[in-house]
């Protein structure tokens, strides 16, 4: 058996649930684990067979098992989560023949954890209710650490009674789960994330350039200014890996970027403003060139060395 991918907490007691889970990547696979160690028996689905396989066996098999289709896996779920890349692989897993859609039986919620267009979450709630389903935007923040450690931020988009099902259920992978409004606003505030850590990354990396020019201590002096107005978790999570030049501790640029593209799409559509974020973003753009797609988002630094 692997070494577990997540880190088992203090689960609430809450009454065991028949679950989904689609899409078992870096984020999905401890957030599955963790529902399955709350007690809810959780049925896997993922495009690659032998990752969905090797979760079961990790989770100790029955009864939690593995479906070769979205559709078998959501067949007697009362609530589906799913967790993939973007609009197109979502729609994938949801619609068609063989998408969620298809198994699942009236009254069930598809929560989606994907980050992903605000449209495509409406188009999909809509869907949704045409079938007599309930769609939940949910979107997180706090990176595959967060995943594994269960402390997730979620932030949801949807009907108040459906999220009211589902909040306790989710609190098995989450610190703060929270209704933001209709479908679609999940989503809206991810963006809203996203927007503020471009910021506050590309501001840590000139910082820590410019004091390593004056030739300072870093470390000391992220020690000192850490305490005040300066915090943030960017400093206090990435601030020593930035200093040290490794950049393998988070989330990609390659998301970051598809992330971003979310953004200014939906900025052009309601008039935003964001001149640093677009200028972040072609800065990610340099360091995707530089060979750094896979790095983490604080490698924004690498530019100014």
């Amino acid at each position: 058996m692997s070494t577990p991918s997540f880190t088992p907490k203090n689960y609430a007691a809450t009454p065991p649930r028949r679950v989904a889970f689609l899409g078992l990547g870096v984020m999905g696979y401890p957030m599955a684990a963790h529902l399955a160690k709350a007690g809810h028996t959780v049925t896997v689905y993922n495009r690659t067979p032998a990752k969905s396989a090797a979760w079961v066996q990790e989770l100790g098999g029955a009864p939690h098992a593995a479906a070769a289709t979205p559709r078998e896996a959501a067949a007697n779920a009362e609530i589906v989560f799913c967790c993939v890349g973007n609009d197109d692989d979502l729609r994938s897993v949801v619609l068609g023949a063989d998408g969620a859609f298809a198994g699942m039986q009236p009254g069930a919620v598809f929560v989606d954890h994907t980050t992903a267009s605000a449209d495509v979450a409406r188009e999909l709630a809509q869907a949704a209710r045409a079938q007599g389903l309930q769609f939940i935007d949910a979107p997180v923040s706090g990176g595959q650490a967060g995943a594994q450690n269960g402390v997730l931020t979620v932030m949801c988009g949807g009907d108040a009674a459906a999220f009211a099902q589902v909040q306790p259920v989710v609190d098995a992978f989450a610190r703060a789960v929270t209704l933001l409004g209709e479908s679609g606003a999940g989503q809206l505030a991810k963006m809203v994330n996203q927007i503020c850590i471009a910021g506050l990354v590309q501001g840590l990396s000139e910082a820590i350039a410019f004091g390593q020019r004056a030739g300072l201590d870093m470390e000391q002096v992220l020690g000192v200014i850490s305490k005040g107005a300066a915090q943030s978790w960017q400093m206090e999570n990435r601030g020593k890996t930035m200093i040290a030049g490794k950049f393998d501790y988070g989330f990609a640029v390659d998301w970051m970027r598809k992330d971003l593209g979310l953004v200014l799409d939906e900025a052009k559509r309601n008039g935003a403003r964001l001149p640093v974020t677009a200028l972040v973003d072609q800065f990610y753009a340099d360091v995707q060139q530089a060979g750094g797609r896979r790095w983490d988002t604080s490698s924004l630094i690498t530019r100014l060395k």
